[in-house]
């Protein structure tokens, strides 16, 4: 298969999905039929390992990033000042909640 040049002009845009299977597809050789399936195959990896009670809670893409659970503490009522009229307000308490985290690895922060 030949390979597409890419200009400046289509690089100052974030690719679309299928921009990006379609790059994948030509550096590879593979069809994006075969690179769709490693996405979701992927997709359902990530889910696995960090959802569920028994999950390790962490995946890492290697040499890419590194995917977290951090579980954010409840927050209780308490009283704070409105910043528009100065008056006293209470502020709603806010349950317990799990965010996901993403961080950078060495070899991605390198290409910046």
């Amino acid at each position: 298969m030949k390979r597409k040049k890419t200009t400046d002009k289509e690089m100052n845009k974030q690719p679309t999905k299928s921009e990006i299977f379609s790059h994948i597809a030509n550096e590879t050789g593979l069809t994006k039929k075969d690179i769709a399936a490693v996405f979701d195959s992927m997709t359902n990896l990530i889910k696995k390992n960090i959802s569920g009670r028994k999950s390790p809670g962490m995946f890492t893409i290697p040499n890419l990033i590194k995917i977290k659970i951090a579980k954010r503490a409840a927050t209780k009522t308490r009283q704070g000042t409105n910043p528009f009229n100065g008056k006293a307000m209470t502020v709603k308490g806010k349950p317990a909640t799990k965010v996901i985290k993403v961080s950078a690895l060495k070899r991605l922060r390198d290409m910046i």
